[in-house]
């Protein structure tokens, strides 16, 4: 009799982690509490898996050897789960789940602030410099789809190495999975409306390492106050490379001087030029940069073939992206940026006078005062799009000349050309989650980029 698998959450992940389950041989049920996404139902269909929706069927569910969930269902806000750990069923992760299935390496990637840019120039790299690599995980398509493929054409096999950006909400749902290459880029302040405190955040994110042994890297931005004060309680065999922009006060596995990266590996020095670098900017992208070299090199990249990646890349959407320049304001696109440090980073970024689009769905308990100094000086309107923007207004009252919101995106678009002046930035920076008038991030950087385009044709 075949072992039944059943997955909660019928997203990305979920409908990945179903088509593997289905193929290694087991028994699949997925069940999902909301609408399922229709790219995502025909998948299901096409490979014969019984799936629901818009509920939770105890019987189809409580009957499982083990039970595969989606990152974004809290255990303990889970009925269901809370039902199922009664019962004594496992409740794993997609990623631990996938894991057991591939003998690939494993680079993973995670991070409050620039994990995607990390993964995706990390993966860049190794593909720039012929090596056989997949990204996979919290970008794109899921892992388990990803091993999937790997199980389906295992002559395309050989030497593989999975880039896999992984949230912390995926590391919560690991037991046994291994990452080769660990890479840790910061942690701030995020996700306390889940975590409760930061304490239990970043021992999520430190959940990177586990299992790791000797032959294991651990590559981390020593400048993150949250990881270095971290360290001391860390126990790990993995070999530690952490990475630092300031040379004079560390000495360590990696840092930066004029306009290279020097990396310390195999008892010598590699110098990683970086003077030609045009398409990644700014200080957040120089952390991701050697994060991203560091794996490189481990990996057996050669220095002229790392340099030669670092200038062909073209970083992802939706972070700080240039999307036109209407009437001299440039306008900006930086819809991922979810969190006060993201938005700190993007507000650091320009010297012209800003204004700056911000507003969402602000369930971290976002502290706008980080942000005075930065505000004050530097943006000369706050165009809110979002629901509920109540607490960001408030927070900046009186500190900006110009305070408005709006829940449509045309009109904050004509409200930046109504306010803005030639050589100013209209920059969408939101310190918000998207979900209240969008899909999700990507929806919401997609809907100002063709406003943008719609306005620069009039």
């Amino acid at each position: 009799m075949k072992k039944r698998i059943v997955i909660l959450g019928g997203g990305e992940s979920g409908v990945g982690a179903a088509l593997l389950a289905q193929y290694v041989g087991f028994e699949v049920f997925l069940s999902d509490m909301k609408n399922l996404k229709s790219h995502h139902k025909q998948k299901l269909i096409a490979a014969a898996i019984d799936f629901e929706e818009n509920q939770h069927t105890e019987s189809k569910i409580l009957n499982a050897s083990e039970i595969i969930k989606s990152p974004g269902i809290d255990i303990k806000k889970s009925e269901i789960l809370q039902k199922a750990r009664i019962n004594k069923i496992s409740i794993i992760g997609e990623i631990e789940f996938a894991g057991r299935y591939t003998k690939a390496k494993k680079v993973c990637i995670t991070g409050t602030d620039g994990k995607t840019t990390t993964t995706s120039l990390t993966y860049h790299l190794l593909k720039n410099a012929g090596l056989n690599a997949q990204i996979s995980g919290n970008i794109g398509i899921s892992f388990a789809e990803k091993v999937l493929t790997e199980l389906q054409n295992p002559d395309l096999s050989l030497n593989l190495i999975h880039v896999i950006e992984v949230s912390s909400f995926m590391l919560d749902d690991m037991k046994d999975f291994k990452a080769d290459i660990g890479i840790l880029t910061n942690i701030t302040h995020d996700h306390l409306d889940r975590y409760g405190k930061i304490e239990n955040y970043v021992a999520s994110k430190f959940q990177i390492v586990r299992n790791m042994d000797k032959n294991c890297f651990f590559i981390y931005g020593i400048d993150s106050e949250l990881i270095e004060n971290n360290l001391v309680e860390l126990e790990t065999e993995a070999i530690e490379m952490p990475f630092s922009i300031y040379p004079d006060d560390f000495d360590g596995a990696c840092g930066v001087e004029n306009d290279s990266i020097l990396i310390q590996y195999n008892n010598q020095e590699t110098e990683i030029d970086i003077s030609k670098v045009a398409n990644i900017q700014g200080i957040h992208n120089l952390y991701n940069m050697m994060a991203a070299s560091i794996a490189a090199l481990v990996l057996g990249v050669s220095k002229s073939d790392i340099e030669k990646g670092l200038q062909s890349y073209l970083p992802p959407a939706h972070r700080q992206e240039k999307c036109g320049i209407i009437n001299g304001i440039s306008f900006v696109n930086d819809s991922k940026a979810t969190t006060i440090a993201a938005v700190k980073v993007a507000l650091e970024a320009y010297k012209e006078p800003l204004i700056w689009i911000a507003g969402g769905s602000d369930t971290k308990g976002n502290n706008y005062k980080e942000l005075d100094s930065l505000v004050i000086n530097h943006v000369k309107a706050l165009l809110c799009l979002g629901v509920d923007n109540q607490k960001i207004m408030t927070a900046f009252n009186g500190k900006i000349p110009v305070i408005r919101e709006s829940k449509s995106v045309d009109e904050i678009v004509a409200w930046c050309l109504e306010l803005g002046s030639q050589g100013d930035v209209a920059l969408l920076s939101p310190a918000c989650a998207s979900y209240d008038l969008f899909d999700n991030f990507e929806h919401r950087g997609d809907c100002f980029k063709n406003a943008v385009k719609h306005y620069s044709k009039k």
